[in-house]
């Protein structure tokens, strides 16, 4: 598949995560062999950009391209110049998000609140698409709930418009993140459609991302909440669909050196207050099904500085494993 000019084959992609699909997060998945990193969802209200949330989200400083910006809200015309300033900021591709289903962005008919309304969608894309000279790509779900999965009418709508790329999540707007992806109607999308299709959704190891591909014919697929804490994911894939074998883990030294070249890109980022803060839940996830991990995780949310948090994960990660007689 190729987007942009980039061609890739069976790509890996990270998934944009509010909270935490940040700089550090995108420029590690992409060391480890994620092939694209989107970012963070941002508001198409340009007026938000000068706040300091936002200013860090559209940070890109050392970010390899192609930098993948994705946008939110429901008027064409804000999009549009949404588009147009990430575009001047460096972007080389536009995102757009209509696949989130939290209730906040919903509510503001934005998100996958606009698969309802598939001329809107059309007067979106198409505005869009005519603003900006980067590619612009679609993120959806397979429709507003059970009953109505019109992704296949959403993706030709999106074909027709210009849309360079499209990320189908295999749940509904009404399923959130409850039961299981389903991947029958990503297959319709991709049969339907001749634009690249990402498959998203539960895809959590070598095996389901190889079942997903097998399934669906997707072009590539995107990867969310498996990438956190885990972000040798995406190496581990891409060997499997290379070799069908699976790569060894990686140990709990490099576990350690990746998790506190991680911190330490977030004290940058977000100063060392913020960042030891917004660090704790990255922790939490690096350290998960290991030993002693719960003490762990408890003890290291009351610690207020950088020194002492990077000195922790040390500690915690050399601790001899036990072995049982």
């Amino acid at each position: 598949m190729q987007v942009a000019d980039l061609i890739l084959n069976k790509p890996v992609v990270l998934a944009p995560m509010a909270g935490v699909t940040d700089r550090p997060f995108r420029v590690l998945c992409r060391r480890l062999g994620a092939d694209l990193a989107v970012s963070e969802m941002i508001s198409a209200n340009t007026a938000l950009f000068a706040t300091q949330k936002t200013r860090r989200r559209l940070d890109h400083a050392g970010e390899i391209s192609p930098r993948i910006v994705q946008i939110a809200g429901g008027d064409p015309q804000m999009l549009s110049e949404a588009a147009q300033l990430n575009e001047q900021m460096g972007a080389d591709i536009v995102d757009i998000n209509m696949g989130c289903p939290a209730k906040k962005v919903c509510n503001k008919l934005a998100g996958s609140a606009l698969l309802s309304d598939e001329p809107l969608v059309y007067k979106i894309l198409k505005a869009v698409v005519s603003s900006v000279a980067v590619p612009v790509t679609l993120k959806i779900r397979t429709g507003p709930d059970r009953h109505n999965r019109n992704g296949p009418a959403i993706a030709r709508i999106a074909e027709d418009c210009g849309v360079a790329m499209l990320s189908v999540h295999g749940r509904t707007r009404a399923d959130k993140f409850l039961g299981d992806a389903e991947y029958d109607t990503i297959a319709q999308i991709k049969h339907n459609v001749s634009i690249p299709v990402l498959a998203n959704g539960d895809i959590a190891c070598p095996e389901s991302a190889a079942h997903v591909f097998e399934h669906t014919g997707a072009d590539g697929i995107m990867i969310g909440r498996a990438a956190q804490g885990n972000p040798w994911i995406f190496r581990e894939i891409k060997h499997y669909l290379d070799t069908g074998q699976r790569l060894a883990p990686p140990t709990d030294s490099e576990k350690a050196e990746v998790l506190k070249w991680h911190l330490r890109n977030l004290y940058e980022l977000y100063g060392e207050y913020s960042g030891v803060r917004v660090a704790r839940k990255h922790i939490a996830w690096y350290c998960k099904g290991k030993p002693g991990a719960g003490e762990f995780r408890q003890s290291v949310y009351r610690v207020e500085n950088a020194e002492e948090q990077l000195a922790r994960v040390d500690e915690f990660f050399q601790q001899p494993v036990a072995i049982a007689s």
